[in-house]
């Protein structure tokens, strides 16, 4: 089950409400789910920023979105591209000057001016692997997100 990608109310700006944000916990491979969650955004007809800072994990996560599912057609592109304003899934590495309404962080590190950014989304989703570091990292994000006002979630996904 993909937590908290329901509560979206079709067409509702992120100026109506602060973005809601939520931590997918204990997930055993951090590119498959993201794959579901963008998957799932899209059948609900969310526009996606899937956000990585590092190179690596973009092109990863790009390559998962065209394998993952022989049923589902998720179109994304890479910012920058002529075909953004139509694609509906965006993989960016800086925060672009456009909206969407999910936002899908896999970055390690907080983002430098996060609260003026997250103001642009309604949704937010950071994904959390098993492995210790990465959960530690985590755990900095969520707490740097509640003391700057933020009401972070933490859903356990795998283990439990």
């Amino acid at each position: 089950m993909i937590h908290g990608l329901g509560d979206s109310v079709p067409g509702q700006t992120a100026a109506m409400a602060p973005p809601s944000i939520d931590f997918h916990f204990n997930v055993d491979h951090r590119v498959t789910h993201a794959c579901r969650v963008v998957r799932k955004a899209h059948a609900a007809g969310m526009t996606v920023l899937v956000f990585a800072s590092d190179e690596q994990r973009r092109a990863q996560i790009d390559l998962a979105l065209w394998t993952f599912s022989a049923l589902d057609f998720l179109p994304h592109v890479t910012l920058p591209s002529p075909l953004a304003e139509r694609t509906p899934i965006w993989l960016a590495r800086t925060p672009p000057p456009a909206s969407r309404q999910l936002l899908l962080l896999l970055d390690d590190e907080i983002q430098p001016r996060f609260a003026e950014w997250f103001a642009r989304f309604t949704k937010i989703v950071e994904v959390v692997c098993t492995d210790a570091e990465d959960r530690a990292r985590a755990r900095l994000r969520f707490k740097a997100y509640r003391d700057a006002g933020f009401v972070p979630v933490a859903h356990e996904i795998g283990g439990a």
